[in-house]
């Protein structure tokens, strides 16, 4: 940092050093999340992200577009750069053709393992209990699935793309899956409790696929 000869210069690096865009006051490295920088603004723009990806997703088929938009929404806003409400929705706009395949995709299969798995439980099937668990693990990888495609889409690659590399992704990083994982997980649970907690929980989802690549790459 250059020498600092004036108040005003004095008061921008305070303001520069507090916001986390890099070292100034010290020699430190930049913030990995320099837009991160209180935990109750934090906690606020997920609560809103969770709103936005709830409101554009009611139609269920347009989730994974919503999660998309929401989930580069955040990114924007963890990284300090500029994150208005209408970037998201110009990102809904440019997800939604491929989107609604991928949703359309999702909400069928969703449909077929419900029916497996209420049947394993009816004990109409023989192996139920076998047919349950597989059943369950077959909507736990192909939720984790729609996450990682979610936080993988640009409107350059496109769903395709965003489908290559969220198995590439997830096929390297076996503990970051796991941990998406467990993301969907915590969604179903707590929409399983009570609905309304799907505003929080898509929120904390769409966080959640922002922060794991980056711990990834810290372990490094």
């Amino acid at each position: 940092m250059g020498a600092i000869t004036t108040k005003r210069e004095y008061k921008a690096a305070r303001r520069a050093d507090a916001s986390g865009s890099g070292p100034t006051l010290e020699e430190r490295p930049a913030a990995r999340f320099p837009g991160a920088t209180g935990a109750f603004a934090l906690f606020g723009e997920v609560l809103l992200v969770g709103v936005l990806v709830t409101v554009a997703g009611l139609a269920v088929v347009t989730l994974p577009a919503a999660l998309a938009a929401g989930i580069r929404h955040l990114r924007r806003y963890l990284n300090a750069e500029a994150s208005p409400a209408r970037l998201f929705w110009r990102d809904v706009r440019s997800a939604l053709p491929g989107g609604l395949v991928v949703g359309t995709v999702a909400l069928l299969v969703a449909g077929i393992l419900t029916i497996d798995i209420v049947l394993a439980n009816s004990g109409a099937l023989p192996g139920g209990a076998a047919i349950g668990v597989i059943g369950w693990i077959g909507a736990i990888a192909g939720a984790t699935l729609l996450l990682a495609m979610a936080g993988a889409w640009t409107p350059e690659s496109g769903w395709r793309g965003a489908l290559r590399d969220a198995r590439t992704a997830l096929g390297a990083d076996l503990g970051g899956a796991l941990f998406l994982a467990a993301t969907a997980v915590f969604v179903g649970v707590a929409v399983w409790m009570l609905v309304p907690l799907i505003l929080p929980a898509l929120g904390c989802a769409a966080l959640a696929v922002v922060a794991i690549p980056a711990r990834r790459r810290t372990a490094r």
